[in-house]
């Protein structure tokens, strides 16, 4: 999600703390302690024992999860491994109940919000159609724990070249004439630039969660969407506090907090935000030590890359693509507003183009709604891929 600005300096931290979305903070204050009753924060050490005992339960959930997301069939794939790409090992999964359907490469977001730890149950309906291929980008999840130090210089040109050669490897190594690529948020503009630069690797392109322009835009247009919203639905608070901030821009991380705050609560990304955490500490073969990295991973990747979004959203604007393009947009999404989604697929040159939105979902519908984004990927998508 394309949360930071250059003019406001915004640094991820800020962002968590600002939209009060810190899932650590949420597991300690509400689940680990019982109730979110206004008390003395605890001590760090009694946060790490309260944590201790439960791991004899993650240890049974991470098991039951195992089993229950098991590929037994014998034409399925589960493979999850470290493979060179760009001179570092990369993290990737891939999973699917028959390996003869037609590979997807899955973009994260974030940049650095890797879906690995959490999406072997996200994306478990998917699994009969496509082959599903998940990677921890540099810089995200358990690349970026491998890899700490090669962080600091990631650039966006660095990791198109990654998902290049991702995707060639992925082609020989399951024996494809090309493959898929969805890219959800950050991961709309990495696979823009993979397909610009590639497009012989890929049958079609599907962007959701679409960035479309740059963050000063994006913000002032989600502005006005949700104070209309709040107006609608006579939501008294909501409209108080996105007045009282104004729209944007913001001198300081407060008026950012206040319209992402509502941004999230619209969507209902909090409940989403917290099932993907107990889904990535109960994921199977994965360590606490894996979900503090891909925390980190959000961390450095947002501050490296920061300085490059304004330009690459620019660039999205009147491109071309030699490839059928699809968006496909949660119909509240107040993080990438719908509107803007739609004039950036107008303005972009391609042999076919369409755009499709999953009504009563946000910024995560491609998560939140797996039905619907399916369905929509098999009837849109799917006549293109022969």
């Amino acid at each position: 999600m394309m949360w930071f600005s250059k003019s406001l300096r915004v640094t991820p931290g800020l962002v968590r703390s600002a939209i009060g979305i810190s899932l650590i903070s949420i597991l300690f204050l509400c689940g680990v302690h019982g109730s979110c009753r206004g008390q003395e924060a605890p001590s760090v050490a009694s946060e790490v024992a309260d944590f201790q005992k439960l791991e004899p339960a993650l240890k049974f959930l991470r098991g039951r999860n195992a089993r229950t997301y098991a590929i037994t069939g014998p034409n399925g794939i589960d493979e999850a491994t470290y493979v060179k790409i760009g001179g570092i090992e990369q993290w990737i999964t891939i999973r699917g109940l028959d390996r003869n359907n037609p590979v997807l490469l899955f973009l994260h977001g974030g940049p650095g919000d890797a879906t690995n730890p959490w999406g072997y149950a996200a994306f478990r309906s998917w699994l009969k159609y496509f082959t599903l291929v998940q990677w921890d980008q540099r810089g995200a999840g358990r690349t970026f724990g491998r890899n700490r130090a090669s962080a600091s210089t990631i650039t966006p040109d660095q990791m198109v070249q990654d998902g290049i050669e991702l995707s060639e490897l992925l082609k020989k190594r399951l024996h494809k004439n090309k493959i898929l690529l969805v890219g959800h948020s950050w991961g709309s503009v990495l696979g823009f630039f993979m397909v610009k630069a590639r497009p012989d690797l890929f049958y079609a392109f599907v962007g959701t969660g679409q960035v479309a322009a740059e963050f000063s835009r994006s913000s002032a247009v989600a502005y006005t969407a949700l104070l209309q919203r709040a107006s609608r639905q006579v939501n008294l608070q909501a409209v108080q506090e996105l007045k009282q901030i104004g729209a944007p821009p913001y001198k300081d991380g407060k008026g950012f907090g206040v319209l992402h705050k509502w941004a999230m609560l619209s969507e209902r990304a909090d409940v989403f935000l917290a099932s993907a955490l107990g889904f990535a500490l109960t994921a199977p073969g994965y360590s606490v030590g894996d979900i503090n990295d891909w925390f980190d991973g959000q961390s450095v990747s947002g501050e490296h890359l920061e300085p490059f979004f304004d330009e690459l959203d620019r660039k999205l604007l009147g491109g071309e693509l030699n490839v059928p393009v699809f968006v496909i947009q949660g119909a509240e999404d107040y993080t990438t507003p719908v509107s803007l989604a739609k004039t950036y697929l107008d303005s972009l040159r391609a042999p076919h183009k369409a755009f499709a939105t999953i009504e009563g979902a946000g910024h995560f519908a491609v998560f939140t709604n797996q039905g619907e984004f399916l369905k929509d990927l098999r009837a849109q998508v799917l006549p293109f891929m022969h």
